[in-house]
């Protein structure tokens, strides 16, 4: 594992959330998929981190889920609270990587995916993946978005770099469209899923995060790097956010 990747996980396993998101929102997002409590469900939760999204679905469905990460510190965490919860049957925690599932064709009714798809790119995830749903099944994901069709150069600079994938909702539904899927719903994160729910506890473990470095100069440029990301977010959340896209997979 690189550096960077461990600093990254050092710094978010203690957190709730590992990107923006929330309760309501998945609560919406089930309701938008239309998943029934009454209806048993095969679901991956691919990318779940520490599990926000895995404890909601097994607590609102009766569903076996497989949940997926590359990080065993955050799958251990998942695994812990999972048990705390009593929801240890109902859950399949997997270390892997989202580009090399082994999962067998047609084996799932919901794919499931918060905040972790851009580590592999929207339109290469949502292909590769539509070969693991069963027909008529549901994709959930959610995708950094463009909210306006101009926005600042520094914003687009500063995104260009971080992810060029990045887009509005409309070049979002064209692509699952072209990929073999019936889009069916679509909804913004509100800007309390990333201050409140993700930015703030997180700048709240930058100390302890520095201290558990020794004060390593790469780390305190992680940090920097960080708070960069937030600064941007505080002044041009107007033009930017995450999406959840609900659509189903075509015969």
């Amino acid at each position: 594992m690189d550096d960077d990747l461990a600093l990254l996980i050092d710094l978010h396993k203690s957190q709730k959330r590992q990107g923006p998101g929330g309760d309501a929102e998945t609560s919406k997002a089930i309701a938008l998929a239309n998943l029934q409590k009454s209806v048993p469900l095969r679901i991956a939760d691919i990318g779940c981190g520490t599990g926000a999204s895995t404890l909601q679905l097994a607590h609102s469905l009766n569903a076996e889920i497989t949940a997926v990460d590359f990080s065993a510190d955050y799958i251990k965490v998942l695994k812990d609270n999972a048990k705390a919860e009593g929801l240890s049957e109902k859950i399949k925690p997997l270390v892997c990587s989202m580009e090399e599932l082994p999962f067998a064709e047609g084996e799932y009714d919901v794919l499931w995916s918060e905040g972790a798809i851009y580590n592999m790119g929207f339109e290469k995830g949502v292909n590769e993946w539509r070969r693991f749903l069963k027909p008529g099944g549901i994709l959930v994901v959610s995708e950094i978005t463009w909210l306006t069709n101009t926005r600042p150069p520094e914003l687009q600079k500063y995104w260009e770099v971080q992810y060029p994938e990045i887009a509005t909702a409309s070049q979002k539904i064209k692509v699952l469209e072209s990929s073999g899927y019936s889009p069916s719903g679509y909804f913004v994160l509100p800007e309390n899923c990333w201050l409140e729910n993700y930015y703030r506890p997180l700048q709240s473990g930058f100390p302890g995060f520095v201290a558990r470095q020794k004060n390593d100069e790469k780390a305190s440029s992680f940090i920097e790097a960080e708070k960069e990301e937030i600064a941007l977010y505080e002044k041009h959340k107007s033009y930017y956010g995450y999406g959840v896209y609900v659509a189903q997979k075509l015969a």
